[in-house]
């Protein structure tokens, strides 16, 4: 059975497998530039949640990759914890952008993708000539909020749980992963985002045999292979970066990107009011204007509420 079924995407998005790092990666692509824009999805998504994104960058000039993650879609499941380390995660983006072909490249990630975008832009894992962030802090901010805010640590406390063997699995395996595109549905704030039929991709891919195990295991592995670095220590971006971030986020406070400037040099943020933690498919076209001034080098629009907050008295 198919995971996605074609009619909901654009038709100008191709499928194909590529191997990168001794794995198998199901691929989503689109368009045939000289440029590589690689998009990182997030947990418990699917290369389908940039199928907004992937045209608009095509038609910018970018070949536009999707890629499952290891353990996500029909890409190959490592089985151990150990697989899902970042070391091997910033190798598969670093081995997927090898195999592209492409000298020039833009990184963009959502969720745990922009775990590990965050990551490969800090070790300068490849050269990458943008970088956008949606919905996840950069470390930095991220750990020192973790230290002081009782409200981060409290959205934060499924990561706790995804600790615990075998449980987390089988919560969200339930009625075949219908947990999973509850979950989606219900911390989104537009649900007509998210009708049943888009909602039907995440409980396909999470009912795979071993896909939830692998998907929980980024979180396993990102407690018991954790490094410990201080926070002065983290070294500074220096790609031109914007962090596209929806307000209504049940996972991440707004505060957790307060900051993000003191480890970023060229650094943009837009926050969109009433859209929730899955932003690009919640808020496409804002998403979308957004990307493309950013990537073009115009100025980056901010959303409609946010616009009217920043206008100065009318006397």
């Amino acid at each position: 059975m198919d995971i996605v079924d074609t009619e909901l995407r654009d038709a100008s998005i191709r499928t194909t497998f590529v191997e990168a790092n001794g794995l198998t990666f199901e691929v989503d692509q689109c368009g045939d530039g000289d440029k590589l824009a690689i998009c990182l999805h997030g947990f418990p998504e699917h290369s389908f949640s940039w199928r907004y994104q992937l045209p608009m960058l095509a038609a910018l000039g970018y070949e536009a990759w999707a890629p499952n993650l290891r353990g996500y879609g029909k890409s190959s499941r490592p089985p151990e914890v150990e697989d899902y380390k970042m070391d091997n995660l910033l190798a598969d983006v670093g081995a997927l952008i090898d195999a592209s072909g492409k000298k020039e490249v833009v990184l963009i990630a959502h969720d745990w993708g922009a775990v590990i975008a965050w990551q490969f832009a800090i070790e300068k894992i490849r050269p990458i000539t943008h970088l956008i962030i949606c919905n996840v802090p950069h470390p930095g901010p991220m750990i020192k909020l973790l230290k002081d805010s009782w409200a981060q640590k409290k959205k934060s406390w499924y990561v706790l749980f995804f600790q615990l063997p075998r449980l987390p699995e089988w919560m969200l395996g339930k009625n075949h992963a219908q947990p999973v595109a509850d979950a989606i549905l219900n911390s989104s704030v537009d649900k007509s985002r998210f009708p049943p039929e888009v909602l039907e991709v995440y409980r396909r891919n999470a009912d795979q045999p071993g896909a939830l195990t692998a998907m929980v295991n980024y979180y396993r592995a990102l407690i018991k292979f954790r490094k410990t670095t201080a926070v002065e220590d983290i070294p500074k971006i220096e790609v031109p970066t914007l962090m596209l971030w929806g307000e209504d986020d049940v996972a991440l406070t707004k505060e957790s990107t307060y900051g993000t400037d003191e480890f970023v040099t060229d650094f943009r943020i837009r926050y969109l009011p009433r859209v929730s933690h899955w932003v690009q498919q919640e808020a496409p076209e804002a998403c979308n204007v957004m990307i493309e001034a950013f990537l073009t080098g115009e100025e980056i629009p901010m959303a409609e509420w946010e616009l009217i907050l920043t206008l100065p008295d009318v006397v």
